[in-house]
């Protein structure tokens, strides 16, 4: 059976945003950029729908390869959201980037997260290289996340990227609360109390970009990560909305030097247990602060 296009949760509609950010001029414009990236994703849909066909053993030059990428979609939607990160991403030829379409009438974001951990494996074995970088838009972030602190992908995933991401939950489109994996997605879901246990000495880095105009995230501060035990920075877009953020250049271009930031890197893989970092900052500078539990935040 053929999936059906992206639903009004992944794919929202300019009319979505609160109507006290209509008003300002920088809202219309992030509107507008919405409708035409939902326009041209529409158009890209039904090329993403079935799964790609990973290519078999390590790439040539594999021994000084970057870590391969693997790219996982939002609800309801698939691997068509990724083809501008995608190319980007592997235009250097120094990383394998890959996709994976999860089931499009997947009902628990629990067994996703497991079968991510296999794919996981499997590519690690088919690139081979110990561990792994992974991106996630929208929901594809949250099971992302739950395979790396509940599953123990953190041994496996250098570096998670999440654009868009739900991680204290949305309370967006009430109405589609009879979908279980949207219950999931509720702050107070029993997967929202997971993820905000104790997760110590996680070996994973994390980098959240979020926007002040992605009317998915109910409320917009709901997409960073604000967790003690994990490291992890937090970058603000300003000016476009939940799909753009998958496809826009400089977002394109942030991620790409965040999986290319060594330093960054070394400091995780290096970092005791119970470390914490909590550096906002003002646009790209960044400053010392005691809060404890933002982490690192900029914006682009």
């Amino acid at each position: 059976m053929t999936p059906s296009p992206p639903s009004p949760l992944s794919l929202p509609l300019p009319l979505s945003l609160p109507l006290s950010l209509i008003a300002s001029g920088a809202a219309l414009r992030a509107a507008a950029l919405e409708a035409v990236v939902l326009t041209g994703h529409l158009l890209l849909y039904p090329t993403g729908v079935r799964e790609e066909r990973p290519a078999a053993g390590p790439a040539v030059g594999a021994g000084g390869q970057r870590p391969p990428v693997l790219l996982l979609h939002g609800f309801n939607d698939n691997r068509s959201i990724f083809v501008l990160l995608r190319r980007a991403l592997g235009a250097d030829g120094l990383r394998r980037v890959e996709t994976y379409n999860y089931s499009p009438f997947t009902r628990d974001l629990r067994a996703t997260a497991r079968h991510l951990a296999r794919r996981v494996e499997d590519l690690c074995e088919r690139s081979g290289q110990e561990r792994v970088d992974l991106v996630g838009h929208s929901l594809g972030g949250l099971v992302a996340r739950y395979y790396v602190q509940r599953l123990g992908g953190d041994a496996r995933v250098r570096t998670l990227v999440t654009l868009g991401t739900p991680h204290a939950g949305t309370r967006v489109a009430p109405f589609m609360d009879a979908h279980p994996l949207v219950r999931q997605m509720r702050p107070d879901s029993d997967v929202m109390a997971e993820l905000a246990a104790p997760s110590p000495g996680c070996r994973t880095r994390y980098v959240a970009f979020w926007s002040e105009f992605d009317a998915i995230m109910a409320p917009t501060g709901t997409a960073r990560i604000e967790h003690p035990d994990l490291d992890a920075e937090n970058v603000l877009v300003t000016g476009i909305g939940h799909l753009a953020l998958a496809v826009h250049p400089a977002v394109i271009a942030a991620v790409r030097r965040a999986l290319d930031d060594l330093t960054a890197h070394s400091r995780t893989t290096d970092r005791p247990a119970d470390r914490t970092t909590d550096r906002p900052a003002v646009r790209t500078a960044e400053r010392a602060t005691g809060s404890g539990t933002e982490g690192r935040s900029r914006a682009v």
